[in-house]
């Protein structure tokens, strides 16, 4: 591999490939640090093993890269939420709590990652539009719960919006302070549901969930 920075332009699929690998590299030391301003550019590059100006060629600032690394691991969280409702597929009330445990299961397993989604510099410079289909499915899946009776009819974006505020603090409090003793996920996660959204544990049980903790209440 030419690690001179000067790699034949040749293709744009290959060019495309180095970017690719560039913003893997990104992502993988985003989680490794937690923190996008200990991110540089030239580890990046030392990452894939070109020289820092082929990075340039792609992401024109360390901000360009945070934010299209940003955006990856949104689109792996709503991905991960999907695939999760979708295999919950007998009640409203499952699927939103599914989909919420995936989520958490996604940032417990990325912390650094996690934090730099929510925390980073780069999001109160630039915003984050592209968090706002997180907010959209998590709406949906509160409508869905008030339609079919498992939750007390109201505003569902209100509702979703607090459900969301409740669970990236709760994540981000357990990243932040690890060693407090801290009560299993999903138990936290389940008072949510039950405080927040009003579901009950008739809902996600009593539609063939046993074998799974459920919402408590």
């Amino acid at each position: 591999m030419d690690t001179t920075g000067r790699r034949k332009q040749n293709t744009r699929g290959r060019g495309e490939l180095l970017r690719e690998e560039v913003l893997a590299a990104g992502v993988r030391l985003l989680d490794e640090l937690g923190d996008d301003q200990a991110l540089s550019l030239r580890a990046v590059a030392r990452a894939v093993s070109v020289a820092a100006t082929s990075v340039y060629l792609y992401f024109p600032d360390r901000d360009a890269l945070v934010l299209a690394a940003a955006q990856r691991c949104h689109e792996e969280l709503v991905a991960v939420g999907d695939a999760a409702e979708a295999a919950h597929d007998h009640h409203p009330a499952a699927q939103l709590r599914a989909r919420i445990v995936a989520q958490c299961e996604w940032a417990q397993a990325h912390p650094g990652l996690y934090k730099v989604l929510h925390e980073s510099g780069v999001h109160r410079r630039l915003g984050m539009p592209f968090k706002e289909v997180m907010v959209e499915r998590t709406r949906a899946a509160v409508q869905r719960c008030m339609d079919a009776g498992a939750a007390p009819p109201d505003d569902a974006l209100t509702v979703a919006v607090d459900l969301r505020t409740a669970v990236n603090g709760m994540l981000a409090q357990r990243i932040n302070e690890p060693d407090l003793p801290w009560p299993p996920v999903t138990d936290q996660l389940d008072r949510f549901l039950v405080k927040l959204v009003g579901l009950r544990l008739s809902h996600v049980h009593g539609a063939g969930g046993q074998g799974e903790q459920g919402v408590v209440g």
